[in-house]
């Protein structure tokens, strides 16, 4: 199974990812987790990603399209993967199309952005290990502390309510296309917002199932 996570910053695609992961058995793969991975590791393209990085500029595409080759080509691929936050935009669609890179479904998770606003205000991420929390859907186990490894959880800039809100607008003008882009393929499955974390599971287990 080879899966592209779509949906609004705050949508769940993460948490969604995880378990999914667990699930089928194969791997979620962040782009920000992998970038920072292949910077530290010092991988060719994760050297060409740090330059950019460190000049305060943003990773083109084709740098950002490298290191999900890189991840792709790894063993525990071979039975498929999730991809989460890749691709953003068309142009990274079709670089991935370019390069071999095949899904066999984008599933679009639709949340309002009203009700993205209120989520995000409740998440709480990890210091240390950028584990995400919320208070209400999926609080730690003692308050602000990651149950993880125990650090301290805090709310992200990214997360308060005018910031959300812009980064909202940019996933409408840059991301919101792709569903169109994969639907034109036949590859795209729609999932409507759920009461809870298990619910969105299981409307996700049925749409890949159907």
């Amino acid at each position: 199974m080879k899966l592209i996570l779509l949906g609004a910053p705050g949508a769940g695609k993460g948490t969604q990812a995880e378990i999914l992961s667990r699930e089928y058995q194969i791997p979620s793969i962040s782009t920000g987790n992998i970038l920072r991975a292949a910077m530290k590791n010092g991988t060719p393209v994760g050297l060409q990603a740090k330059a950019y990085v460190e000049a305060g500029k943003l990773v083109p595409d084709d740098v950002i399209i490298g290191i999900i080759e890189e991840r792709l080509a790894q063993p525990d691929c071979a039975n498929g993967y999730i991809l989460d936050g890749v691709p953003r935009t068309i142009p990274q669609a079709e670089a991935m199309e370019a390069k071999g890179i095949d899904i066999d479904w984008a599933l679009s998770i639709e949340v309002e952005d009203q009700v993205i606003v209120d989520r995000m205000a409740g998440r709480r991420t990890c210091k240390n290990c950028s584990q995400t929390f919320h208070i209400v859907s999926n609080p730690p186990k003692q308050e602000d502390i990651c149950d993880f490894c125990g650090g301290e959880l805090g709310i992200r800039k990214d997360d308060a309510p005018e910031t959300v809100l812009g980064r909202l607008q940019v996933y409408h003008r840059e991301t919101e296309p792709l569903k169109t882009f994969y639907a034109q393929r036949g590859k795209l499955k729609t999932v409507d917002n759920q009461p809870s974390i298990e619910a969105t599971t299981a409307a996700i287990r049925a749409a890949l199932e159907n």
